[in-house]
């Protein structure tokens, strides 16, 4: 094991407490069904920290996470890291900025990625929540939160995020998140305080943009 890696497995621990703290946020509020869901954080350059696959979100340990490289494979274990793991080092790869990726699959999460897959987006515009998205400064503002079809060929699913962002403007989306049809929701943002503001305020939007279809508005 090369002297990278040796650091990156011995120094995740701080880490590995900051992110469970937050994902017991998340499975308290019903976000982590059924042991699903998966979260990494950022240790340098070469290498995140991510689940492990499986096991109850809600009662994660330092012992449930792993060091992975920017190809997704994992360092210094033999267990298994989450399947998704290459949606995860896709971003950090691609966006050195980002510190912290959080996948939820909450109820209005996959009721919208339902509705909206075959209009491939989810338009939010009116809303001063928007606010809490990097870049945008008043309710007047309107972005697309994409819907990808859903694979459980995560190679293509990768391609398929990939070619999103190519074609995003200055190689950065309107809004930090994406759905997955059928599936849930990724965030992500500089560090984990971030990604939990920009997870919860796209749930928020979402859910008001379910109740106004409820509603027929």
């Amino acid at each position: 094991m090369n002297a990278a890696n040796a650091t990156a497995i011995s120094g995740h621990q701080q880490l590995a407490n900051q992110l469970i703290e937050a994902i017991r946020q998340l499975a308290a509020r019903g976000w982590t069904p059924a042991t699903s869901s998966n979260f990494s954080g950022r240790i340098d350059a070469g290498h995140a920290l991510i689940t492990a696959s499986g096991g109850d979100k809600g009662r994660l340990t330092p012992d449930d996470f792993l060091v992975v490289d920017m190809d997704g494979q994992v360092i210094g274990s033999q267990r298994r890291s989450s399947a998704e793991t290459l949606l995860h080092t896709q971003l950090y790869r691609r966006f050195p900025e980002i510190g912290c990726v959080l996948h939820t699959h909450s109820h209005n999460q996959t009721v919208a990625s339902r509705l909206y897959a075959r209009s491939g987006a989810l338009m939010l515009g009116g809303y001063e929540l928007l606010k809490a998205f990097s870049g945008h400064a008043t309710h007047e503002d309107s972005v697309e939160l994409p819907v990808l079809p859903n694979t459980q060929d995560m190679p293509l699913l990768a391609a398929r995020v990939e070619a999103l962002m190519v074609s995003a403007e200055d190689d950065h989306l309107p809004v930090p998140g994406y759905l997955i049809e059928g599936h849930g929701l990724y965030a992500w943002g500089r560090d984990i305080d971030e990604a939990m503001r920009h997870l919860e305020a796209i749930e928020f939007l979402i859910g008001c943009e379910l109740d106004l279809r409820r509603l027929g508005a």
